[in-house]
């Protein structure tokens, strides 16, 4: 009988690796790295963050999605939704004759999908509902599902199994955070909720400590608890969790701020009986947002950070430099960069529509430069030579 299930990969790197570099390298980058995360650049000087781009989870799901295509060169291949936030890694997928499902009225459109098909799950997951509903139509699964996103499936599997509900700092509409809200579900008594930010949790939090308005919260959280969600019955034990991809000091303030409501309803000696937290933010995500901290320690003009406006990681680091008072650019991809212009469109920070800005360079001579975690090399270089031909100066010149 044929194996219809794979997460190990296929074996087949060294043959897929050339496509790879081909799709994703950057001479641009490989030359700042090697000059400390610095090229200058005329008058200009790029400072690379010391930690960009594709992750370790990233980097594995693209691989296996392009093994997969060698591995099986004539089956009709699908992706649950997009491998990655990133347009770019996306359409290169469908250049290779990858068709994307789409959600329809709320659910995947599995209807295209027959047991001689592949199908591959993304980097976030997918729900336990969706998986099932693959697994019974027979086709091959290629599943890609990062290992951090896993610990945190295990995390909340083992607060719904121990009767807590799972408080999950995130956003509901995303893929990542449904995956994970559903793995709760695996348990007749699994509740969840999931909090956006501290303004929401401290909603949560006034309700534990004093009660309130039950109609008003169902109002607010309808569409983030899980069904039949009782704010009363469901709030006196709780765990933490969050997406992946979050803010990981607003999800540690969040956790504590929790803690301490918890504490105040019940006394210290019960907190754990009531309350448990862990911290699930995952390292890549966190080393990210960590060397965008040290790149603000230097002096900079502007921030350009590059990464899908649909990518959770890549909006706060965009959010992170924001806050520090330099200004900041999010841009989807390098074409954002109009060359013949000088014009950029990008997303304005807690924006979710793009606009362009004419001019935005100016007299801004320190340049930084970071991207999202699915963001790949070459768009990064891309992106550089790009501003270098706004500003004018010769970025050939400068590699040498």
């Amino acid at each position: 009988m044929e194996k219809t299930y794979f997460r190990k990969g296929f074996g087949l790197k060294s043959e897929i690796a050339g496509k790879l570099t081909a799709d994703y390298h950057s001479a641009v980058v490989e030359a700042l790295k090697s000059n400390g995360y610095n090229l200058q650049v005329g008058p200009l000087t790029f400072r690379l963050a010391r930690e960009f781009g594709f992750c370790y989870g990233v980097d594995r799901a693209v691989e296996y999605a392009y093994e997969t295509r060698t591995k099986f060169p004539d089956r009709r291949l699908f992706l649950v939704g997009e491998i990655i936030h990133n347009p770019h890694v996306n359409e290169k997928l469908r250049a290779m004759g990858i068709t994307l499902l789409v959600h329809q009225q709320g659910d995947f459109d599995f209807s295209a999908v027959t047991p001689d098909d592949v199908v591959i799950m993304p980097a976030f997951g997918v729900t336990i509902r969706d998986f099932e509903r693959l697994r019974s139509i027979g086709c091959v699964l290629v599943d890609t599902t990062c290992g951090s996103v896993l610990n945190v499936w295990k995390r909340v599997e083992s607060y719904a199994r121990d009767g807590y509900t799972a408080i999950i700092h995130g956003k509901h509409y995303h893929e990542e955070t449904k995956a994970t809200a559903s793995q709760v579900m695996k348990y007749p008594e699994g509740r969840y909720l999931v909090v956006l930010d501290m303004s929401e949790a401290r909603m949560i939090c006034d309700f534990i400590e004093h009660g309130g308005d039950v109609a008003a919260l169902h109002t607010h959280f309808g569409r983030a608890v899980s069904p039949s969600f009782e704010f009363q019955r469901d709030l006196t034990r709780v765990g933490l969790a969050n997406q992946t991809t979050m803010l990981s000091g607003e999800s540690l303030a969040i956790a504590e701020e929790v803690r301490k409501s918890i504490v105040r309803r019940y006394g210290p000696d019960c907190l754990e009986e009531h309350f448990r937290s862990f911290d699930t933010i995952c390292s890549a995500t966190q080393e990210r947002q960590d060397a965008v901290m040290a790149l603000l320690e230097e002096p900079l003009d502007i921030m350009v950070v590059v990464g899908g406006y649909n990518s959770s990681n890549t909006c706060h680091l965009a959010a992170l430099v924001h806050q520090h008072g330099v200004p900041t650019y999010h841009i989807e991809d390098a074409d954002a960069i109009d060359v013949r212009t000088g014009a950029i469109r990008h997303q304005p920070i807690g924006s979710k529509s793009e606009v362009t800005a004419r001019p935005w360079l100016g007299e801004s001579r320190i340049v930084g430069i970071t991207a999202g975690a699915s963001t790949p090399n070459n768009k990064v270089g891309e992106t550089i030579a790009r501003i270098s031909a706004v500003a004018g100066v010769d970025l050939d010149g400068a590699l040498g």
